[in-house]
């Protein structure tokens, strides 16, 4: 079986590796001509490193990141409503891990020229056009280059070529008013040293999380500052390389000053902020067309809410190595695939559009608007355990399921 993978970000790569692994010959065609370190923070959640870690790859990715200890969320007051430990410290087998997407993604490109090969990952190829003819797909780029094989996966994005092909008339990603201002700073440790914080509410939002050590003992530190406005207005397409500007936002967390963090000393250490709409898609009734699929944001974007983005496109990349390397007829390989994944990331799609676990943040914020002396009054302990419950059940990471679920990594086959 030859697979071809239109987009070598960080679901591609972890596809290409996972086939790799299990004897199956793969290409990766990335579209643009040199792949860099873009983005910032993102976290890997433990259902996602229990597959980085089966590739091999936990090693990697914990010394490149902060392994995270803690979540919390806080009123925009700075009064904490809920934490809770998150990766081992929460039970699981595996880590959850604080890292800049950048990091990430060249450590991916890094492993997979060492076991794939450089012949194997193709720059500058920009998927135009695939057609399926009696004993395969060609993919054809806009460059001039085609490829042939068993399978076409297309990890190729938001706006994704093969989606537009089948969904013509789908139209751009919806907007529904929130922008992210996104940066990193470097930083004091603030609570644990590995905590990722939540604070404020639906309209007004401040994520922060350490992604790196630093020999002084600060923290490359993640920030992201949201703010919702009217959806009505125009705003301009998300690209994750516009900057930001300080006066844009500063003016809704300028009081944000607690005793356990700074947020306006935060933001105006930041080294580059970079501006993006949230934006996410419906979800699509199919995912698979003959011998072609979906994966990764180009099957089901989501909000940055829970932590989830890149975590789901690993989930996606082993269940689907793993459908083709246990199927004889690789179309039936895409249908099983599409049978685990569409549903569950579905459901997930809407739960984000809910706010996910961050549900905690409004519920506290309508009724103790001004604040509180005691959250246990406001929220009991049970309807907070709950909700973060309810989501990690979604996402397919609650403790005891992922620890006992079966290894997502296949047999492997004579190349």
């Amino acid at each position: 079986m030859r697979v071809i993978i239109a987009g070598g970000g960080i679901g591609g790569l972890v596809a290409a590796l996972s086939l790799h692994a299990a004897g199956i010959e793969v290409e990766v065609f990335e579209q643009s001509a040199e792949i860099r370190p873009l983005g910032v923070g993102i976290n890997v959640l433990p259902h996602a490193m229990r597959e980085l870690t089966e590739l091999g790859l936990q090693d990697r990715v914990c010394a490149a990141g902060v392994v995270t200890r803690e979540l919390a969320y806080a009123n925009r007051f700075g009064q904490m409503i809920w934490s809770e430990p998150r990766g081992r410290h929460a039970g699981y087998t595996w880590p959850q891990v604080s890292i800049h997407r950048g990091r990430l993604h060249m450590l991916l490109l890094e492993v997979a020229r060492e076991r794939l090969g450089d012949a194997r990952i193709h720059l500058g190829a920009r998927l135009a056009e695939f057609a399926d003819e009696a004993n395969g797909v060609v993919a054809r780029f806009e460059d001039g280059r085609s490829a042939q094989g068993d399978v076409l996966i297309a990890a190729d994005g938001i706006h994704s070529a093969a989606r537009t092909r089948f969904y013509p008339d789908e139209g751009p990603p919806l907007w529904q008013g929130a922008i992210l201002w996104r940066a990193t700073s470097i930083a004091a440790p603030f609570l644990t040293g590995a905590t990722m914080a939540v604070i404020g509410n639906r309209d007004e939002k401040f994520v922060v999380y350490p992604i790196a050590d630093l020999p002084d003992g600060r923290k490359l530190t993640n920030w992201i500052a949201e703010r919702r406005v009217d959806p009505n207005q125009d705003w301009k397409r998300e690209d994750w390389n516009r900057p930001g500007r300080i006066e844009d936002f500063l003016q809704w967390f300028k009081d944000w000053t607690y005793d356990w963090l700074d947020v306006p000393a935060l933001i105006h250490s930041a080294q580059s902020i970079y501006e993006f709409p949230m934006v996410d898609r419906d979800p699509l009734t199919r995912w698979t067309h003959g011998r072609v699929t979906l994966l990764g944001d180009a099957a089901h974007p989501l909000y940055p809410i829970g932590s989830n983005g890149s975590s789901q496109a690993i989930l996606d990349a082993r269940t689907l190595a793993l459908q083709l390397a246990t199927h004889r007829d690789p179309v039936e390989a895409l249908h099983a695939y599409e049978a685990i994944r569409r549903p569950a990331t579905a459901a997930l799609l809407e739960a984000t559009r809910g706010d996910g676990p961050d549900l905690v943040l409004d519920i506290a914020e309508s009724r103790a608007p001004d604040g509180f002396a005691d959250i246990e009054t406001v929220m009991p302990l049970t309807e907070r355990t709950e909700i973060a419950t309810h989501y990690k059940r979604l996402a397919g990471f609650e403790p005891a399921t992922l620890n006992a679920r079966p290894s997502l990594s296949p047999p492997r086959k004579a190349a």
